[in-house]
């Protein structure tokens, strides 16, 4: 018969838990999350930079498809061996480095002044970034057990739409005001600036991570132990440990199959969208970027509800395959809808809410079964090979719109390959595995 002494010290372990967490939560992913705003916003700016770089460079749409993709080459070559040295070397030290680098290459880019220049400079900023996102997901896996993360990742991952919320209007602004001073154009200024943040945060990466639990001296003894037993717990459910294992698994490549899909549909939105509302009839860079707060709140709110969702019901498929159809359905009435800009913000706002709910729920199947060495290297395959779609997406649609003089056809590509994401998900991902 259950006592009330044993109801009441299992209550005890629950409160402490839920408290341990909470605190864990407070310490880190307010820094994690403003690290990921600035890290995607120098991924992206380009995108709005192109309204004026295109005509002061002569550079063609096929040119800066090409070499806004290049960065994903650069990212995915060096993306595992980056996330194996972060497992080896600590995520203090590792993504500080990362921040600091990259910053500075974006930089750069506001000196380019040929094709052949903004091919290097976009190859070696994902150089300069590679397991930066993936460490970032690794380290959430020391903290916190699977029916936490969740939570986690969104919190996380809501970085992408507040880049957007804050970063659009930001950009415009920057662009339109700034233009001319010391000899330098409006979108010299942006890589300028925007890189700033990055460079003052690797500081503040250095001095506040701690890189496992047992460093923390702001845990008591009990709650070390407590965060060590619900990642106890986890360890025991995972299949793949060992890096061998991870590049022999048909789950994980059929994993960067599905996040290719998804990420197909997330940099159409990061590097087009700007594109998009200009071609609906807004000329102002400022107003273009506010219209870009729209898709971007929408996803900001809709994402934390889907993914405590996920986590109360402890489901994951249906949680990405449903944003990802609803994405792509926002792809379709952006392309059958060119020049309109009510329809276009509907459509851009579905695309964005989809695609941006879609991603943090996708983190929760690879880390169901990934442990030790083979996270970090599964993790940083996955993400990087998930991520050449960020080279194929603004590839494809570039060339396409060059040689067509419309958006419609790379649009279409882009929902036909979010549509194969959900169906890979629900017909080949055993939910036994992932829904816990």
């Amino acid at each position: 018969m259950t006592t009330h002494s044993t109801i009441a010290g299992a209550q005890h372990q629950a409160n402490l838990a839920d408290l341990t967490f909470r605190r864990a939560a407070w310490r880190f992913m307010p820094l994690l999350f403003i690290c990921y705003v600035v890290a995607y916003l120098d991924r992206v700016n380009v995108g709005f930079a192109k309204l004026q770089m295109l005509n002061d460079l002569q550079l063609s749409e096929a040119v800066y498809g090409f070499g806004a993709g290049l960065f994903f080459v650069g990212y995915f070559l060096f993306e595992v061996p980056s996330n194996l040295l972060l497992h080896r070397v600590g995520a203090r030290r590792w993504i500080a480095r990362i921040m600091v680098t990259w910053a500075l290459l974006s930089m750069a880019t506001a000196w380019v002044s040929t094709p052949v220049g903004f091919y290097a400079v976009r190859f070696l900023l994902g150089i300069a970034e590679a397991g930066f996102f993936p460490g970032m997901i690794l380290y959430l896996t020391y903290w916190f057990p699977a029916h936490r993360r969740g939570r986690m990742t969104a919190i996380l991952m809501a970085g992408n739409p507040v880049s957007g919320i804050v970063g659009g209007p930001l950009s415009g602004l920057i662009m339109q005001s700034c233009a001319g001073m010391l000899g330098l154009a409006g979108w010299q200024w942006l890589f300028i600036l925007e890189a700033l943040p990055a460079i003052l945060l690797g500081v503040v990466v250095y001095v506040h991570l701690d890189d496992r639990v047992d460093d923390a001296k702001w845990l008591s003894e009990e709650q070390k132990n407590v965060i060590a037993h619900e990642i106890g717990k986890d360890s025991q459910a995972r299949t793949h440990s060992t890096l061998g294992s991870v590049f022999v698994s048909g789950r994980v490549w059929l994993l960067c199959l599905i996040l290719f899909g998804i990420i197909m549909g997330s940099y159409a939105i990061g590097f087009w969208q700007p594109t998009i509302i200009r071609s609906a009839g807004v000329q102002s860079p400022f107003v273009v970027g506010l219209l870009t707060i729209i898709p971007y709140a929408s996803a900001l709110v809709c994402m934390q509800w889907v993914g405590r969702s996920a986590d109360l019901h402890r489901e994951r498929r249906w949680h990405i395959a449903v944003p990802a159809l609803v994405a792509a359905a926002g792809f379709c009435l952006c392309a059958l809808s060119a020049g309109q800009l009510l329809p276009s913000m509907i459509g851009l706002t579905l695309a964005a809410t989809g695609v941006i709910c879609a991603l943090p729920m996708f983190w929760a199947l690879p880390t169901a079964f990934l442990g030790g060495t083979a996270a970090a290297a599964g993790i940083a395959l996955i993400n990087s090979a998930g991520n050449l779609a960020g080279f194929v997406s603004p590839t494809l649609i570039g060339w396409l719109k060059t040689h067509t003089h419309a958006m419609s056809a790379g649009l279409f590509l882009v929902a036909a390959s979010l549509v194969l994401a959900s169906l890979l998900i629900v017909l080949f991902i055993p939910a036994r595995v992932v829904n816990r």
